[in-house]
């Protein structure tokens, strides 16, 4: 499977500025910068597990595509949504967020070596490139 495998995050782009429309504080914003978020992914069919290692907290996430699950990200914030699965590589998670109802768009995609995480916030777009250990 695509996703499969351990990926390190290596660069971002508008990534602050996607925080700061989330309304994520500054000094959370500066460290998340630098979380040295690792994703180690297993698809098994319709289920992936995820484990993200970042300097905050490690957590593991079970989903399968298609079905709602809550998620909460490392500042805090409470989501419910869903995964799908475009073609082979591509992953579409559509969130909404439990405080104000609004929603959160993020796209994992593999590139060649990299996975490319989009999010989209009120008409922000953010991205991590990561690369695959």
């Amino acid at each position: 499977m695509a996703f499969d495998g351990s990926w390190k995050v290596d660069r971002n782009e508008n990534y602050e500025t996607f925080m700061e429309k989330m309304g994520i504080n500054v000094v959370k914003r500066k460290l998340a910068s630098h979380d040295n978020l690792k994703l180690t992914i297993q698809q098994e069919g319709n289920k992936f597990t995820v484990n993200e290692s970042s300097t905050f907290r490690t957590i593991n996430i079970v989903f399968e595509l298609g079905v709602n699950f809550s998620y909460t990200l490392a500042d805090g914030t409470e989501l419910n949504g869903i995964w799908s699965l475009e073609g082979n590589n591509r992953l579409i998670g559509k969130f909404t967020r439990v405080d104000n109802g609004k929603e959160l768009v993020v796209v994992r995609e593999v590139s060649g070596n990299e996975l490319i995480q989009t999010y989209t916030y009120e008409g922000v777009e953010a991205k991590r490139f990561f690369k695959k250990e």
